[in-house]
């Protein structure tokens, strides 16, 4: 499975602290994983500290690249 987290940046939550606004989600998932399955399709949309949202977490099956062996 992957977990895959995306934030769009470009919020006016992230100008001139990045850094700081970024910690902020990320602490507060990181306290809030325990009350979610993590199986593949679960997903949550995440937002600022305005509220606003400024992307999704999700998981997923990876993606088939090739290099997987097949099974006997």
């Amino acid at each position: 499975m992957k977990f895959l987290l995306e934030i769009d940046m470009s919020d006016p939550a992230f100008h001139d602290n990045a850094a700081t606004e970024l910690g902020r989600i990320l602490r507060y998932w990181a306290g809030n994983l325990r009350h979610y399955s993590l199986e593949p399709g679960c997903r949550e949309s995440v937002y600022d500290s305005a509220y606003r949202e400024v992307g999704q977490w999700s998981v997923a099956l990876p993606a088939d690249d090739g290099n997987t062996a097949a099974s006997p």
